[in-house]
């Protein structure tokens, strides 16, 4: 086991055949309490990560027995949440289990980014907290956001594909890089039919919309939004607001995009103007188009998957950062989903009328 700045590695041996084990000291500058959790929270979680391994703590020191490739992954681990806890950030359950499916991973990736990186890759902060990624994935996309000009957010919800690219958006705005922010989305399923809703037009889109509110009084100053709102410097609009226009120098996001037709998705990039950048994100499993109308989402990814500077980010059930419990209903409905596929039966050929044949008369009776 080698030597690290953060562990150190007192010894080590090979009881028999590929097994060994390492014994390695936290600095004391690390209260255990932190690196292990309340009732040794984190430990069980670590534990229960690498179940072939023989996990010992006593005092600060830690040892490990198992197989070598097992043992230092453990040991790694452990320098990783250190350089978390230096930035002063607290370690979770499920920051530690994201942790280690994130080494496990870096075992056929060199490139794989380390946990301490994606943890701390701070975006924004406002009134104490910190927005970031969570997730191996979660920190591609940013990364996408960054080096693309358009880029498409895919996945379930509650992976954070909105707020993320509300939170570029902000920052971007912050720095100057943008003059201003537009967040639009359909206002309502298939073609934003409004009339049968009661009250003023605002009245109407505004449910609709206020998911992207939401997110905006988690990220700045609620008090500065309506100025801001105010003066053009943030818009939010359903979808149909954006024709006929060209939209520079700002950063626009288009949410629920699995509920555009192929025609608006078209008329919506086309909006595009200098100086600006684009995040499209939708979940293609929840598409509420009538039937037989295609998601504008879904097509666009067989368009334009070749075309340079646009990126199709992609994140799935483990990206979830909700309760644990949603990830599993979104695996459990992506199952069910397959199997129903699966089992549907074929649809019937319409039978073929025969040359000079009759045709069965219609009846116009209508059932009530």
């Amino acid at each position: 086991m080698t030597e690290t700045p953060q562990t150190r590695a007192n010894g080590q041996q090979r009881p028999d055949g590929d097994a060994t084990t390492a014994r390695f000291t936290i600095p004391e500058k690390h209260p255990m309490v932190t690196l292990l959790g309340a009732t040794d929270s984190l430990l069980r979680v670590i534990e229960e990560g690498f179940p072939t391994a023989d996990i010992h703590v006593r005092g600060n020191e830690v040892t490990a027995t198992g197989a070598r490739a097992e043992v230092a992954m453990v040991q790694e681990l452990f320098n990783e949440m250190m350089l978390v806890l230096r930035t002063g950030q607290p370690l979770t359950e499920d920051a530690v289990e994201r942790s280690i499916a994130m080494l496990r991973s870096a075992v056929d990736d060199p490139a794989h980014p380390a946990p301490s990186e994606v943890f701390t890759a701070n975006i924004l902060s406002n009134r104490g907290r910190t927005i970031r990624p969570k997730t191996l994935n979660q920190q591609r996309y940013v990364d996408a956001i960054d080096k693309h000009t358009i880029v498409f957010g895919l996945g379930p919800a509650g992976t954070g594909k909105t707020y993320l690219a509300m939170a570029k958006a902000v920052q971007a705005l912050q720095a100057k890089e943008v003059n201003r922010i537009i967040l639009t989305r359909p206002a309502v399923e298939a073609g934003e039919r409004l009339g049968f809703l009661p009250g003023t037009l605002y009245e109407k889109i505004d449910p609709y919309l206020r998911p992207l509110y939401d997110a905006l009084h988690d990220m700045m100053d609620p008090d500065s939004i309506p100025r801001l709102m105010a003066a053009g410097t943030i818009e939010v609009a359903p979808l149909a607001y954006m024709r006929g226009r060209t939209l520079n120098d700002a950063f626009i996001i288009l949410d629920e995009a699995q509920n555009t037709s192929p025609e608006q998705m078209k008329m919506f990039l086309t909006r595009l103007g200098f100086n600006s950048r684009v995040v499209v994100t939708g979940d293609t499993s929840q598409i509420d188009l009538p039937g037989g109308t295609r998601s504008g989402l879904k097509v666009v990814q067989e368009i334009l998957a070749d075309v340079p500077d646009i990126n199709f980010s992609v994140l799935t059930s483990t990206d979830v950062v909700r309760h644990k419990l949603v990830g599993r209903i979104v695996d459990a409905y992506e199952r069910w989903d397959a199997l129903q596929e699966t089992d549907a039966p074929a649809v019937p050929r319409k039978p073929v009328q025969r040359k000079g044949a009759r045709a069965p008369r219609q009846s116009h009776h209508t059932e009530s």
